[in-house]
């Protein structure tokens, strides 16, 4: 399979962006892993999921962790639980952070996902050898 060259024009990135299909999307939220997730699953980054546990390392909400509450295909953000602020008439309002600005620090594991892992593991075992 051979990789097609990507502009480094900043309006084509975003229109490429824009255009992307939904399965192409959710490569784009992408979030690295903890560096003990990393040493425990072998992986450097995964699609973060709603009720993952997530610390925030950039932005307004620096070094707060929390739940997962909505993860926007379209807008590609992530809802976080403590990632809130109050509006002017009172109520509370949901800030939304780019993937690339969270790590996950906690996994919500059901079946799929750990087969999704265990997949990817084998994958690059086989990749090394």
């Amino acid at each position: 399979m051979v990789k097609k060259p990507s502009t480094k024009s900043p309006r084509k990135q975003r229109r490429r962006i824009r255009n992307a299909a939904n399965h192409e999307r959710k490569s784009l939220l992408k979030c690295r892993l903890d560096e003990f997730l990393q040493e425990e699953y072998g992986l450097r980054s995964l699609v973060v999921k709603k009720g993952d546990l997530v610390k925030v390392m950039r932005g307004q909400f620096r070094d707060t962790e929390g739940k997962v509450t909505v993860v926007n295909y379209k807008k590609i953000c992530v809802f976080l639980e403590n990632a809130t602020i109050t509006k002017a008439d009172g109520k509370e309002a949901a800030v939304p952070v780019h993937p690339s600005n969270i790590m996950l620090v906690k996994l919500e594991l059901d079946d799929e996902r750990k087969s999704l892992i265990q997949s990817k593991v084998m994958k690059f075992a086989e990749s090394d050898e």
